[in-house]
């Protein structure tokens, strides 16, 4: 699809960080979108701002924990909007983790995969069969991470775990559509090549009551790119990021050129992906990777 006039893009995690660019990138390029997003003020800010610029622009609450609401999602963009044509399941948080391993709160395991995991699932669940239905070219886009997918970060393996399980089923669906000779083709989006700066680090604020994280359990503190930034500055390290924006242009180029690995990678980080594939292939030890 090269071509993105008048196609309706749907976005899970649309009010803000990349979903919220994504939304602009593809207005700009002349699609319908629908965004989704369980922070109601953020979506309508969002909804708001692009219509302010002229775009075509639909906004409906959504949690994407719940299968019922993705299914809301999916009847509203068929049977109201008259179809999609790209999907972005892209809704995602950090849990927020810090410390050894054994003394994380059970309920930050349990948001984060099924905000990050089960969101994914949900998502394919409530729109894979209507785009294959439809029987016409679709994309579906699959946010993952390179921390999980192809690196693992010591400090983060709450997230980590659940973009190493995202990243499996979307290879397994890329495997089956393309068996299946389907029109709809999957991509494996990674933002980068630098850390984001989105409000991941501050996932906090949309943390549903049920999954509410203890006073006493170990948190990290950090709610910004910035704080990350000047953390790592105490070490002596540096923090080059990436603006969401960059990861949409990113995103709608790997769609024009029909790409699963929609990846950008800075040279440490290639380096240590390297370093980490062949400690595989030759039995070592991993080594540790470091952000950047």
């Amino acid at each position: 699809m090269r071509n993105f006039t008048d196609r309706l893009a749907v976005i899970t995690g649309g009010a803000s960080g990349v979903g919220r660019s994504l939304a602009f990138a593809l207005s700009d390029a002349g699609a319908r979108v629908l965004i989704a997003d369980i922070d109601a003020g953020a979506l309508a800010q969002t909804r708001d701002a692009l219509r302010a610029r002229g775009a075509r622009a639909d906004a409906r609450e959504c949690d994407v924990t719940d299968p019922a609401s993705l299914e809301d999602l999916a009847v509203f963009a068929f049977d109201e909007l008259g179809g999609a044509h790209l999907v972005f399941a892209n809704a995602g948080i950090g849990a927020g983790e810090a410390g050894p391993l054994w003394g994380y709160a059970e309920n930050d395991w349990k948001w984060c995969f099924a905000v990050n995991f089960w969101g994914v699932v949900h998502t394919i669940s409530a729109f894979m069969p209507r785009l294959v239905d439809q029987d016409s070219e679709a994309h579906f886009v699959i946010t993952g991470s390179a921390n999980g997918a192809l690196l693992v970060y010591p400090d983060q393996p709450i997230y980590s775990a659940t973009k190493a399980a995202v990243h499996a089923v979307a290879e397994a669906l890329y495997h089956q559509t393309v068996r299946a000779q389907s029109p709809v083709r999957i991509h494996a989006l990674f933002p980068g090549p630098h850390v984001v700066e989105t409000g991941i680090f501050n996932s906090q604020r949309v943390r549903p009551n049920r999954f509410e994280k203890p006073a006493d359990a170990p948190d990290t503190g950090i709610r910004s790119a910035a704080d990350l930034r000047r953390m790592l500055e105490a070490f002596g390290m540096e923090l080059t990021t990436t603006h969401p924006d960059e990861v949409a242009r990113t995103a709608l180029d790997g769609i024009r050129e029909g790409s699963f690995w929609i990846l950008p990678l800075n040279p440490t980080a290639e380096g240590q992906v390297r370093a980490r594939m062949d400690s595989i292939l030759d039995r070592t030890n991993p080594p540790v990777p470091s952000i950047g």
